[in-house]
């Protein structure tokens, strides 16, 4: 049942990108900038509607008082595609740096140039990257939220760390708050696999880093922060849901956390 609820989901999710992109475009490019972006943020309410009435998978969120007015960097944990849109209805003018070639697919391409993301050459040094930095700061004076993976691209659930330097330079340079966010959809919407797991979890917002500090000890205290949430809420996805099929990585990491006792 859990495959055959999978492929009508996987189905259908696609079905809705394609159709609401095909048929909204026009309202799309009518619209102004900001108020087009409710397109993709009622995309992604679909989406979650299907995830729960087809999969049977549902979530909450806890810690949205953590968000700050204005622009800050919005820092979650990435472990699956559902991560990359589900919180944007949460957000008020989310802005991404994606890698360029994105903006050369027809209408998706579209929709991105209109949101004025920020592509880069991820092979670009020197001058091309100085001049990304301060076109992402031009945009984030406006009150924009960056969105950046710290470990830049998806872990599975128990993964061990692998932040990336990146963050703390943004951090240092945009001096702008840092929200930190813990979540495991991997568990339910596993990275390159088509199945999905019915049960529930929980989206984590953290209290945000102030700007200020040294960027060697932001990383430091960052990655404390994230892997202390993140361990403690992989326990309790768990037990909420026992019925789960877990990667290795998550196995391996319960297994830990329990021989010491946490």
């Amino acid at each position: 049942m859990i495959a055959l609820r999978s492929v009508l989901f996987n189905a259908l999710f696609y079905l809705n990108l394609i159709g609401q992109m095909i048929v909204l475009t026009p309202v799309y490019f009518l619209l102004p900038r900001k108020k087009a972006y409710v397109i993709a943020k009622n995309w992604a309410r679909s989406n979650h509607w299907l995830f729960e009435k087809i999969v049977g998978t549902t979530f909450e969120i806890e810690g949205l008082e953590n968000i700050p007015k204005g622009g800050y960097i919005f820092a979650p944990k990435h472990q699956s595609f559902w991560d990359a849109y589900a919180l944007l209805p949460w957000l008020d003018d989310p802005l991404y740096i994606l890698k360029r070639e994105l903006t050369w697919i027809p209408l998706f391409g579209w929709y991105i140039k209109k949101q004025r993301m920020i592509p880069v050459n991820r092979n670009a040094r020197g001058k091309v990257m100085a001049a990304v930095m301060e076109r992402t700061k031009a945009e984030m004076d406006t009150g924009r939220q960056l969105i950046i993976y710290p470990e830049g691209t998806r872990r599975p659930p128990g993964a061990p760390p692998e932040y990336k330097y990146g963050i703390a330079r943004l951090y240092r340079d945009l001096q702008v708050p840092v929200v930190p966010v813990v979540m495991h959809p991997g568990l339910f919407w596993p990275r390159r696999k088509f199945i999905r797991q019915p049960g529930h979890f929980k989206v984590i917002i953290l209290p945000a880093i102030q700007p200020g500090m040294d960027p060697d000890a932001f990383l430091a205290h960052l990655v404390e922060v994230m892997e202390t949430a993140s361990d403690r809420l992989l326990v309790e996805t768990v037990e909420a849901n026992p019925h789960l099929v877990l990667p290795p990585t998550a196995v391996q990491r319960l297994a830990e956390l329990r021989a010491r006792g946490a």
